[in-house]
Parts: C-alpha cells; sequence; structure tokens
C-alpha cells in the first residue's frame, strides 16, 4: 500500500464486522459478531473456550469462510490488502537459520530486510547472536519469539491490521511488557489490533466477548474459560 492510500484509509474503520456466524465447519459456534476497528484500536478477543475465538481470527485471515454476515476491510469486502497473521503455526522451517526464517517471513509482506534490520528485530526478541543458528537447535519459546520479531519491522502502512492469537505464550514478564510497547506503538502509528491472550492486555481499548454471541441452544455444555477475566478491568 503506498503513503497515499494508507493515508486515505484513515477515515473508514480499519475492520468491520456485521451480522459474522463464527462456524467450524458446519457448526455455528456464535451468530451475530459485530465489531468495529478504527486506526489506533486494540481489542482483546475473550470468551468462554469453544466459542471460536482462533477460527474468528482465521476467519479474518481469510484463511476459512464466512457463511453469514459479512466483513468489510479498509471499507471493501475481501482482503485488499493483506492482515498480518499469528498464529499457533508458527511456520518455521527447521533447516533454515533464524535470520533466515525471519527474512521469509517479512518477504511475505514485500520487506526486504537489511542485515541491521535482522539484527535489530532479533535483538529486540532477546535472540541477538541466534543469527545464523539453525532453527532446529532452538526451544520452542525461542521459536516463537522468531515470528514475533517481524513485529518490530512492521508498519501500518504495509500491514495495517495485525491478527494475534495468544501472542504472549511462553514469554517472559519483560518480553510481554516489550510486546505491549510495540502493540500501543503500532496502534499509534495508525494500524489496529484484534488478539487473543489468557493475560491481561492493558494497551486493549476495546473487549469483544464471543461468550456474548452464544446460541446457549447448541452450546450448553460450554464453561466460561475464567482465565480470560481475571485481569481485565471492564466497566
Amino acid at each position: 500500500m503506498d503513503e497515499s492510500s494508507f493515508c486515505a484509509t484513515q477515515t473508514m474503520p480499519v475492520l468491520a464486522l456485521n451480522n459474522v456466524t463464527v462456524q467450524r465447519g458446519e457448526t455455528p459456534l456464535c451468530a451475530g459478531v459485530d465489531l468495529q476497528l478504527a486506526a489506533g484500536d486494540i481489542c482483546h478477543l475473550i470468551g468462554a473456550n469453544g466459542t471460536g475465538k482462533t477460527t474468528l481470527l482465521m476467519q479474518l485471515a481469510g484463511l476459512l469462510p464466512v457463511l453469514t454476515g459479512h466483513i468489510d476491510y479498509l471499507g471493501q469486502q475481501g482482503l485488499p490488502v493483506q492482515p498480518l497473521y499469528v498464529s499457533h503455526q508458527l511456520g518455521i522451517h527447521p533447516n533454515l537459520t533464524v535470520a533466515q526464517n525471519l527474512t521469509f517471513l517479512l518477504n511475505l509482506y514485500g520487506i526486504t530486510p537489511s542485515v541491521y534490520d535482522i539484527d535489530e528485530a532479533l535483538a529486540w526478541v532477546g535472540l541477538q547472536g541466534f543469527e545464523t543458528i539453525s532453527s532446529s537447535h532452538l526451544s520452542a519459546g525461542q521459536t516463537r519469539r522468531i515470528t514475533l520479531a517481524r513485529l518490530y519491522l512492521l508498519s501500518p502502512d504495509v500491514t495495517p491490521l495485525w491478527l494475534l492469537d495468544e501472542p504472549f505464550t511462553a514469554l517472559d514478564v519483560d518480553m510481554v511488557a516489550r510486546m505491549q510497547e510495540r502493540l500501543q506503538a503500532f496502534a499509534a502509528a495508525g494500524g489496529a489490533i484484534i488478539m487473543t491472550s489468557h493475560q491481561a492486555v492493558d494497551v486493549a481499548n476495546q473487549v469483544l466477548d464471543l461468550s456474548a454471541y452464544l446460541d446457549l441452544s447448541e452450546h450448553e455444555s460450554l464453561e466460561p474459560d475464567l482465565s480470560d477475566y481475571e485481569d481485565l478491568d471492564i466497566p
């Protein structure tokens, strides 16, 4: 997206959900979901286990179909610009080095990082000095940090919307704090974020609770995931 096109989008919502059904296969998980995210918004997606938090993120990423309702992205249906989707499936090739994997992840969004860019991004996630190490030698937590390192280099003019599925998993307190600072900076620059987390998201200014959209006749056995709510301060 060029700069003029990006500026033009700032007058419209980055993301708008209208009467969307979150559906896994032929089974509706919740229905009538509405949400509007403007530039600068960070939405914490919560809900009982089984309400479809990950499924909704996959629908927003274009990986699953939306069968009922519609999603407008930058004022258009469809995906005029690919959002960033960080999922539980990390997409890291074990036979590539740390630097090669991060370069590949950034190439997907049209970015060709310099050596300096790679060094800075890896230092941000605590992987300085790991550039030439094979990714097969990393722990699960270190591997996850490779996928998060790209957040350091992506800006709203490249990916205006971030879809993050449990990005704080396996991170220490210091890294979670750095992540929240980065999320806030991205939003302040004109981006929008929707994310799941079992931890508090201090920088979120919206909460979307999928439990409010359940068809209880279809989900009588669902139990609330209380860890989603423990640290929330919702009026």
